[in-house]
Order: structure tokens, then C-alpha cells, then sequence
């Protein structure tokens, strides 16, 4: 991959823009400012993967008035002016920054309510709100890969409340996931397991179709209010000490 990129340049800048719900055009209020290719790539990939307007620029362009948080490397920092600047470092996972950069652009630098909504299946579809608002959706393959994709967004979504709400659909999941998450998450995050009547929706057999299905379904057991787990304390200590 080059080290440099050269973007192509529309009024000084170029963009990408989504529509949102209400099929509206939203202005993009995120910017990317870097020459990396290697920077860019990532962080536009992952601005893309969660639908969020952007504009990219190189550090010598103007920033316009609408641009409320500008992405860039830790080598170009000092060449930005702008009162919400975030520094990617190119080691580092983009959603990091990319999560951040939706945050202030909501006027959400630390949510009330975060909840991970999962559905269980041969595929498994998670759902991440924030304050009920969809911030991310995923389709997993297996429950190494829920419980990671679990572990990852609470660890980097502040908030001042946690919960994982898992479809009761098949009991076994369930009990096997809300025991893996009981081991690895801090204990004032709570887990609920609800009903899952009406939650799903018939989207064919593709895989494509199932997998929006069920993510669709895990956006649904998110929003719904289901039944705490109890959380058991584990013991660390080494039983020889």
C-alpha cells in the first residue's frame, strides 16, 4: 500500500455522504485530514462500514464551517486547527476513533444507556444502542466471535450504563453465553435474557437476507426490557495462596 494518497478533490474537497431514516441528505460533519494512504484507507473503510458522512481533505485545504471533529495521524496533528481534533494512531483499531468522532457529533461524549442486543441462531446477530439510538449492527458466526464483539464495544463506548440483552430463543445459548460474559465483563455491567416473540421477521434464506434478519432481531431484543441474570462473583485468587 502507498505510503502517501493523493485524493481527488471536488470544490476543494471530496465527501461521502448517507441518507438518514427519513431519507434526508445528511451534510458531513466528520472530516479525515491525512496524506497516509495506509490512514485513510482504514479510517474510511470503517467511517463507510458504520454509515457516517465525512469529508476528505489533506492538511493544506480549508476545514468548512460544518465540520464538527477532524480525524488525523499523530504526525499531522500539529498541522490541524480546529477545537475538536482526535489522532488516530496507525497500530490502533479505526472503530476506536471512529466511535469517538460519532460521539461528538452527536453531543454524546459518554453515553446514559448502552445496550448490546444479541439473537441467537445458526448466525448470530448483535446490535449496539446507544441512549436507543442504533450505533452499530453485526452478524457473527459463532459465539467466539459474539463474545469478542461484545467485550470490544463496551470496552471502548463509555457510558454510564451497561447492559447485554441476549434472546431467550435457545436456552442453551443463553445460559453458555450469559456464563462466558459473567466471566469476562466488570460486574455493574447487567445481563438480561429476553423474549424473543416478535422480534424476528422473514427475510427469505439467503445469507445476506439472514443475516440482516438477524441483526434486525437483535435491534428489537435491545430495545425490549427483559429478565436480569444474576451475576456471580468470580473468585481469582489462587486457591494455594
Amino acid at each position: 500500500m502507498p505510503n502517501e494518497l493523493i485524493l481527488p478533490k471536488i470544490n476543494n474537497f471530496v465527501y461521502v455522504d448517507y441518507e438518514n431514516t427519513k431519507g434526508q441528505t445528511m451534510k458531513p460533519k466528520i472530516a479525515v485530514i491525512t496524506i497516509s494512504g495506509r490512514a485513510y484507507y482504514l479510517l474510511v473503510n470503517e467511517l463507510k462500514r458504520k454509515k457516517a458522512s465525512f469529508l476528505s481533505l489533506t492538511p493544506n485545504d480549508n476545514i468548512p464551517i460544518d465540520v464538527k471533529v477532524v480525524i488525523t495521524t499523530e504526525k499531522e496533528r500539529s498541522r490541524i486547527t480546529h477545537e475538536n481534533v482526535l489522532t488516530y494512531e496507525e497500530d490502533k483499531n479505526p472503530a476506536e476513533v471512529v466511535d469517538e468522532a460519532i460521539r461528538v457529533v452527536r453531543g454524546k461524549r459518554i453515553y446514559d444507556r448502552l445496550v448490546v442486543g444479541v439473537d441467537p441462531g445458526q448466525n448470530l446477530g448483535v446490535a449496539v444502542l446507544g441512549d436507543g439510538e442504533v450505533l452499530q449492527t453485526k452478524s457473527c458466526s459463532n459465539l467466539r466471535e459474539t463474545l469478542d464483539a461484545i467485550k470490544e464495544v463496551l470496552s471502548r463506548t463509555p457510558a454510564n450504563c451497561a447492559i447485554v440483552r441476549i434472546g431467550s430463543g435457545v436456552p442453551s445459548f443463553v445460559e453458555e453465553l450469559s456464563n462466558r460474559l459473567n466471566e469476562v465483563l466488570p460486574e455493574n455491567v447487567t445481563i438480561e435474557s429476553v423474549r424473543e416473540e416478535g422480534t424476528s421477521q422473514s427475510f427469505g434464506q439467503t445469507s445476506h437476507r439472514r443475516g440482516k434478519r438477524d441483526v434486525n432481531s437483535a435491534i428489537k431484543i435491545g430495545q425490549r426490557q427483559g429478565k436480569a441474570l444474576p451475576r456471580r462473583r468470580i473468585d481469582k485468587r489462587d486457591p494455594s495462596g
